[in-house]
């Protein structure tokens, strides 16, 4: 290509009817075997996982450092207050506002996806959306954010899962080597069960093997079929979701109000954080619509899903902070990586009896199977971002082979289990979720924007659904989106940046020569 003819490719729109035909062809099309009830059960798989059972002790007890300073300080607090802090300020029983504005947000947002994907029911999700809005650059961008997303979204969700596996095994009487069950790499030190130092900060001879086997194993459930996946994460949402329930219901018995004192220890400043960093386990929105080719009807059931997410999961958000923070006073929940398994652990040893003890068994399962669930769900859409940009020629043609039996993305999805799996047994939580925020808020504002773009240069075309209020949602919606992004720390920001920097090198070295609008 030209020089002359680089800024038309860079925003070069790919046609929807050629994006729906493309889908449509025999060699890479994908079995439609989806309903509204498995849409909605992937939706909550995604949502209801990590962040209900691990994330939100972090959210609600911020993040403490020995010294200030500006990297670990939310960009919002730093250009408002202009002072540096010793870590992330945490929500407290505030949070429950948090989840509220995380809600509204999600609500927009999610009003905006269920229209792209009425009318481009193609996978990919926010990736095809701006290819067919923006133009092929801001379509790799999107898609390169979407790796970034998914990727370290299930690493963290995976050692959250190990943490977990840890406390069943306690709960079981068994106590293998740790250093087999732990993240080689480890920023505070690995202590034992009793509180003793085994092992000092940084790096150790060890692996999280938990974690790589759960990632590993569901990537061969994801082989074998997109159905058989969702009718294994339908079940385990119906248990998971009954694990919550067990938990709100048993723990109101023994709230204490006096813990709800100050409900905002850290101000508005620490609402925002705290909905900043709960916010990435709402990639199901993007879970969802990913999986759009493979319904039976996405015009009527993408939608559905989406919303009936959304109620669904806030519900049950509000739930667990509002009990979580009478049960324990909010600071204590700092640095836990399973704060309601714990607190249940805490609550036992203090009011004793059997009741309490087998219901800590009863949530430690459903949080290992709301984190499954998690990792199920967003494999599944991590392979098809792999797989839709690969069908457009961005990245190897490789990771577009699908199953000749199967009929799933059989490359892009074991890519995808190695990927995940590896890092998820050598570092640990923290890295993974602020990058998997920050990544989630950067595509729903694209994807709000791409409804804008699309009712000024279509609007002619049908809609199978229509997000109310004209441009109001929209650009509520990037508004926001915007907001909670400025309450992430400016490291992540920083990290966001290079990592956007590594796409664009790959996108004019690579992925621009290989493009069909270079020809």
């Amino acid at each position: 290509m030209r020089s002359a003819d680089l800024p038309s490719q860079l925003f070069a729109r790919k046609s929807i009817d050629k994006l729906i035909a493309e889908s449509e062809n025999p060699e890479h099309a994908l079995k439609k075997t989806l309903g509204p009830v498995s849409l909605t059960a992937l939706g909550i798989g995604a949502v209801i996982g990590s962040g209900i059972f691990t994330v939100i002790g972090t959210a609600i007890a911020g993040e403490k450092f020995d010294t200030s300073s500006i990297l670990n300080t939310p960009l919002l607090d730093y250009v408002v207050h202009h002072t540096a802090l010793a870590g992330r300020p945490g929500a407290g029983p505030a949070l429950a506002l948090s989840l509220v504005l995380v809600a509204i947000v999600c609500a927009f947002t999610g009003l905006c996806y269920a229209e792209l994907a009425s009318m481009i029911p193609i996978a990919g999700s926010a990736y095809t959306y701006t290819y067919a809005t923006m133009g092929e650059l801001i379509a790799w961008i999107i898609g390169w954010d979407l790796i970034l997303e998914y990727a370290f979204s299930n690493m963290a969700v995976s050692v959250g899962f190990a943490a977990h596996m840890v406390d069943l095994l306690d709960w079981l009487g068994v106590h293998p080597s740790l250093k087999w069950i732990s993240p080689a790499y480890l920023p505070s030190g690995l202590q034992d069960l009793q509180g003793r130092t085994l092992y000092g900060p940084g790096w150790h001879f060890g692996f999280n093997i938990p974690a790589f086997l759960i990632v590993m194993l569901l990537t061969v459930v994801l082989v074998r079929g997109i159905r058989e996946s969702a009718e294994t994460n339908n079940i385990m949402v119906l248990l998971k979701i009954a694990a919550i329930l067990i938990f709100v219901s048993f723990g109101a018995h023994f709230i204490k109000p006096h813990n709800w004192h100050p409900f905002y220890p850290n101000g508005w400043s620490g609402v925002l954080t705290g909905g900043s960093i709960i916010f990435f386990t709402y990639i199901g929105f993007d879970s969802v619509s990913t999986a759009a080719e493979e319904c039976k009807n996405p015009q009527r059931d993408v939608p559905i899903g989406i919303i009936a997410t959304l109620i669904v999961c806030t519900i049950l958000y509000i739930g667990v902070a509002v009990v979580l923070t009478g049960l324990i006073k909010w600071d204590r929940l700092i640095d836990d990586a399973a704060p309601v398994v714990n607190t249940l652990k805490k609550l036992s040893l203090t009011h004793g009896g059997a009741g309490l003890h087998w219901v800590r068994l009863a949530v430690l399962i459903g949080a290992l199977l709301g984190m499954i669930s998690s990792i199920l769900v967003f494999q599944i859409g991590q392979a098809r971002v792999w797989f839709a940009m690969s069908r457009d020629r961005l990245l190897p043609t490789v990771f577009s082979k699908v199953h000749p039996r199967f009929r799933t993305p059989i490359v892009a999805t074991w890519v995808a289990g190695f990927v995940v799996g590896l890092p998820a047994g050598l570092l640990d939580i923290g890295t993974f979720s602020d990058l998997s925020n920050i990544g989630t808020l950067f595509a729903f504002v694209l994807v709000s924007a791409g409804v804008l773009v699309l009712r000024y240069k279509d609007p002619d075309r049908r809609r199978g659904f229509r997000c109310p209020g004209g441009p109001v949602f929209p650009v509520l919606s990037i508004l926001f989106c915007m907001l909670l992004m400025a309450g992430l720390p400016i490291m992540t920001w920083i990290r966001f940046f290079v990592w956007l920097a590594i796409g664009l090198v790959i996108y004019f070295l690579y992925s621009r020569k290989r493009s069909e609008f270079a020809r």
